[in-house]
């Protein structure tokens, strides 16, 4: 029996319920109302007349109770829940900023009422989640553009009909499933997606912050199965033309069949849980299925559904986002995949002839790892346009100016406590992305665009592969002075690249510590790290200028990149305040560095 029709009775029988779809009092001349959006499946209606009959019945299906309702509750407040259904009015305020971005954790429980409705929302985006991710569903239909496939968006409307408008006014629907063998067992899979800081470790590139509001289940003793979790959390792309998508959200665990499914869904009108009607995005039951296989492998569908407002999006990022390429399915599971590898060598219990060349030992290795992450997870925490950073134009010439922020460092191990001033600038090249990255990772002609190479010679001084794609590696690049007065510099630089885009990572760090501490298996928190970096991602038709050809018709290119670059520095003043020199200082660096970067990969000429 679904649980479902248990609660739908509860709520229909209870002393003025508020119906969760037209938010009416469902007093008897609304009931008929009411029993139109809801159906019953003969079930004996005396059991669910009570709320703590609902109760018991919801423990059975969530693998324990989690709630626990007075009996004689008579009244149900009139707070509601839909399926990231909400009101939308097409308008767009000036800013990037969302009504979601003050959002601290809630101080008050959940009610036991909203319990119910959650469970309710829990249990129908489960089910939707698996038939989703089950293969010949009519609802997924091949592309006419290649080989992934598209939502059918009447026939979803049918499989899943709501009594409101599903898909709201200006809002864009984005669908997309993968599947792929990941190199970790299912239930360390589930681990890490259940707990909100491992989650944002495993996609640091996706997910800017991430916090757990409210664990309404802990699930089965010894494991997540019938975990449920109110949590809150921002995805991103790294450039600060794109604005964050900001959600609350639903996140439940179950297990059956051999099977593990993690499913999320937007959640509206809980109390202290502002209305997810005035954000630019929601979550439609998107998630995990995960089956184990030999070898400690897992097979992995993911489906990520979304409806979103791209008013704010530039230009430039238009066409990456609403191709679902931005925010879709192939960039978690490239992620997540990237990441298993990274662990399984960050595990290994031996060396290739390679490492050994440059490192002692297994624990030297890790902590290198260990610093290399840090590093990533710094930069990609900085460049997005996230609502916790407030990012300053130098100028309004374009989407090419450059933007500047400060921020107070020194809360995570090993940044230096001090005033950072960031700045980044997202631009088109007319060269492909691979192109871009292999350019960019080449120690050889490093001293053609990094000024911190100062026309040195750059050689590896250590190297690490994290997988089988050889632009996936952590490597500490040596610095050696041209001349006898200046100092030689080791660089830690991370690479990292999927189908979906790649990235070049990397700090200046102190000999002594990475040669004495960090190489010998020492604490890599005793180094300073301040990250800088490149973001490359593919373009699209849209943002590419026309080229005259050789009749003199505009055409446009074709393969070129998004680049995204990013710095660091200290900052010369006490205060968070922008100072004239450091912001000359940080403007004239980027600049530098892009304007060298073009005349590297005549750019000019093309």
């Amino acid at each position: 029996m679904m649980f479902t029709s248990f609660i739908t009775l509860a709520l229909f029988y209870a002393n003025e319920v508020a119906c969760r779809y037209c938010r009416m009092r469902c007093h008897s001349s609304n009931r008929a109302y009411t029993a139109k959006h809801t159906q019953f499946t003969g079930m004996d209606i005396c059991e669910a007349v009570t709320l703590g009959r609902v109760s018991t019945i919801a423990g059975k299906y969530l693998g324990r109770p989690i709630i626990s309702l007075a009996p004689h509750q008579s009244q149900l407040p009139s707070s509601s829940l839909d399926l990231a259904v909400g009101e939308s009015f097409g308008m767009h305020p000036g800013s990037i900023q969302s009504p979601m971005s003050d959002l601290v954790p809630r101080t008050t429980a959940i009610s036991h009422s909203e319990k119910l409705l959650v469970m309710e929302l829990a249990l129908r985006a489960m089910e939707e989640l698996i038939r989703m991710c089950q293969p010949d569903v009519p609802s997924w239909i091949p592309s006419l553009e290649g080989p992934n496939e598209v939502l059918n968006y009447e026939n979803y409307i049918q499989q899943y009909p709501r009594p409101l408008e599903t898909r709201q006014y200006g809002m864009k629907t984005e669908a997309t499933r993968e599947t792929g063998l990941v190199m970790m067992n299912a239930v360390s899979l589930v681990e890490n997606l259940m707990d909100s800081a491992r989650w944002i470790e495993m996609f640091p590139s996706i997910v800017s912050r991430s916090f757990l509001i409210e664990a309404l289940s802990t699930g089965v003793t010894g494991n997540r199965n019938g975990g449920l979790q109110l949590m809150y959390a921002e995805l991103q792309v790294l450039s600060p033309l794109v604005p964050t998508r900001e959600m609350y959200f639903l996140r439940y665990c179950k297990h059956q069949d051999g099977v593990w499914a993690v499913v999320d869904v937007s959640v509206d009108m809980l109390r202290d849980v502002p209305s997810q009607s005035s954000s630019s995005c929601r979550r439609r039951p998107s998630g995990f299925l995960i089956q184990d296989m030999p070898n400690g492998y897992s097979k992995v569908t993911l489906l990520q559904h979304m409806e979103y407002d791209d008013w704010a999006v530039n230009q430039l990022y238009k066409a990456l986002v609403n191709s679902g390429m931005a925010f879709g399915s192939q960039r978690w599971l490239a992620t997540l995949q990237c990441q298993c590898e990274r662990l399984a060598i960050l595990l290994a219990a031996n060396l290739s002839a390679r490492e050994l060349s440059f490192i002692p030992n297994t624990d030297g290795r890790r902590s290198m790892l260990k610093q290399a992450q840090r590093m990533t997870n710094n930069f990609c925490a900085g460049v997005s346009a996230s609502t916790v950073h407030t990012w300053t134009t130098l100028s309004n010439s374009g989407e090419d100016d450059v933007r500047v922020m400060t921020r107070k460092s020194g809360s995570n191990p090993g940044e230096p406590s001090e005033i950072v001033l960031s700045a980044a600038i997202s631009l088109w090249l007319p060269v492909s992305p691979q192109r871009v990255f292999e350019f960019l990772r080449d120690e050889r002609v490093r001293s053609m665009w990094d000024i911190l190479s100062n026309g040195g010679v750059v050689e590896v001084n250590a190297h690490i592969a994290k997988g089988q794609d050889s632009g996936n590696s952590v490597s500490l690049l040596k610095v050696n002075a041209m001349k006898p007065s200046n100092f030689n510099m080791l660089i830690l630089q991370e690479t990292c690249t999927d189908v979906s885009g790649t990235l070049v990572i990397y700090a200046p760090v102190d000999i002594p510590a990475m040669t004495t501490i960090v190489m010998h298996g020492g604490d890599p928190g005793c180094v300073s790290l301040l990250p800088s970096g490149f973001a490359i991602l593919p373009d699209g038709p849209e943002c590419r200028p026309l080229l005259r050809d050789s009749i003199g018709i505009d055409c446009p290119q074709t393969g070129g990149s998004l680049l995204t670059v990013a710095f660091q520095i200290l900052s010369n003043t006490p205060s968070a305040k922008l100072s004239l020199e450091s912001v000359a200082t940080v403007n004239n660096l980027i600049s530098w560095t892009f304007q060298k970067i073009k005349a590297a990969l005549q750019c000019d000429t093309l």
